[in-house]
C-alpha cells in the first residue's frame, strides 16, 4: 500500500470541506476517493491518472485539480521517493515523469515546500522571507521566479493591509498572470496565517472566487498549523 502524508490529508479533507460548503455539497464522498488516490501502491504517473480520472467524475470540485497535483507531487517526493533509490530525483524514469508534467500543478507547490521548511526550521513563515530566502527572487539566476512573483514582490505591503485593500489589488492582477488565481489566497494567508472565524468569514466576503480562494485558504492555515 501507498501511504498517505498525514499532513497532506489533513490538509486536503481542511481544502474540500471548505470548498464544498460554499457550495452546499458533501465533500465525504470525494475525499473517499482521493485518499485511495494518494494510498493507491502504484507509480506516481499512474497515481496521477488517477487523480485525474477522480476529477474528471467530480466536476464540482475541477478547481482544485491543479493544486491537488501539487498535494500528490508533495506527498510522492515525502512517502513514495523515500522507499527508492536515494539518487531518484536524478534517474532517467524522474525526468521523464518531470517532462510529462511540466506544465501540471500550480505555485502552490513553492508555498507548501517553503512551510515544510519553516516547520523543519521552527521559524514562521513570512513573506519577505518566503520571496528573497527560498525563491531567492534577487539572485539574477532566478529572473524566473523573479518574473512569475513580480506582483507578489511588488505589493509585499498588502500583508499589513486591509482585506478589502487585498482584494482591490487581486482584481487588478492581469489575467495573463501566473499568480492571478493564487494572489489573494497566498497574500491572505501571509497576512493572517491563523485566522480567527470572524477573519476567515471577511476572507470570504470580499473574495471573487470564494470556495477556491478559501479552499486554498485552509489549506494553507491547516497544512501550516501542525502539531
Amino acid at each position: 500500500m501507498g501511504q498517505m502524508n498525514t499532513n497532506i490529508k489533513r490538509s486536503m479533507l481542511a481544502a474540500l470541506g471548505q470548498f464544498a460548503s460554499v457550495n452546499n455539497q458533501d465533500h465525504q464522498p470525494f475525499f473517499k476517493v482521493l485518499t485511495e488516490v494518494f494510498s493507491a501502491d502504484k507509480d506516481y504517473l499512474k497515481k496521477v491518472a488517477l487523480l485525474d480520472a477522480a476529477f474528471d467524475d467530480h466536476s464540482l470540485y475541477e478547481p482544485l485539480r491543479e493544486p491537488f497535483f501539487d498535494l500528490l507531487l508533495i506527498n510522492f517526493l515525502n512517502e513514495d521517493v523515500r522507499k527508492l533509490e536515494e539518487d531518484y530525483l536524478d534517474s532517467p524514469e524522474w525526468e521523464k515523469i518531470e517532462e510529462e508534467t511540466m506544465d501540471r500543478g500550480t505555485e502552490l507547490l513553492n508555498l507548501i515546500l517553503y512551510l515544510q521548511e519553516c516547520q523543519d526550521e521552527a521559524i514562521e513563515p513570512e513573506l519577505t522571507d518566503f520571496l528573497r530566502e527560498f525563491l531567492l527572487v534577487d539572485e539574477d539566476e532566478f529572473q524566473d521566479e523573479h518574473r512569475i512573483y513580480e506582483e507578489v514582490i511588488a505589493n509585499q505591503i498588502l500583508v499589513d493591509s486591509t482585506l478589502k485593500e487585498l482584494a482591490r489589488v487581486s482584481a487588478s492582477i492581469p489575467e495573463n498572470s501566473e499568480l492571478k488565481e493564487l494572489f489573494y489566497p497566498m497574500i491572505g494567508f501571509f497576512r493572517d496565517p491563523d485566522p480567527e472565524d470572524e477573519e476567515f468569514a471577511e476572507f470570504l466576503k470580499y473574495s471573487a472566487n470564494p470556495d477556491f480562494d478559501s479552499a486554498v485558504y485552509a489549506l494553507l492555515i491547516t497544512y501550516n498549523n501542525q502539531d
